[in-house]
């Protein structure tokens, strides 16, 4: 059984989940999708989803947010939770939903181009007017 480095869930308890390797550095998204979701911009750590397991799942929901991915979220508290490329691989992790302390520090800002006009980003970290790749 390997270790369990990260746990998280949603709001309610609906969906419980297991990471088994060391999160990646939190990214925030400034994407459209990821504001309106999230109702602010979306910090987010990854790992492939062979290394996460999920403890309880009966209230998650996926949702094709995109051609390219779709989005999980818990269909009871409405707790932003996942994103996922719909050719599988990488799972990203809402930062919020994992528990405390995660030990884990914003490296980046992606999709720049599209944030909101309400807020500045000067915290002096990378940004990316489109995705990191």
């Amino acid at each position: 059984m390997p270790d369990v480095h990260a746990t998280g869930g949603c709001l309610c308890g609906g969906v419980r989940y297991e990471i088994n390797v060391p999160l990646t550095p939190v990214c925030v998204c400034h994407c459209r999708q990821c504001r309106q979701t999230s109702g602010y911009q979306l910090g987010f750590s990854n790992c492939m989803e062979e290394d996460m397991s999920f403890v309880k799942q009966g209230t998650l929901q996926w949702y094709a947010s995109s051609e390219k991915g779709r989005r999980g979220f818990c269909n009871n508290c409405g707790s932003t939770l996942f994103w996922r490329s719909v050719d599988g691989g990488e799972m990203d992790i809402a930062a919020g939903s994992l528990d405390e302390p995660t030990g884990l520090k914003t490296e980046e800002h992606i999709f720049t181009e599209f944030k909101g006009d309400y807020y500045e980003i000067d915290d002096g970290m990378p940004q990316h007017l489109r995705g990191r790749r």
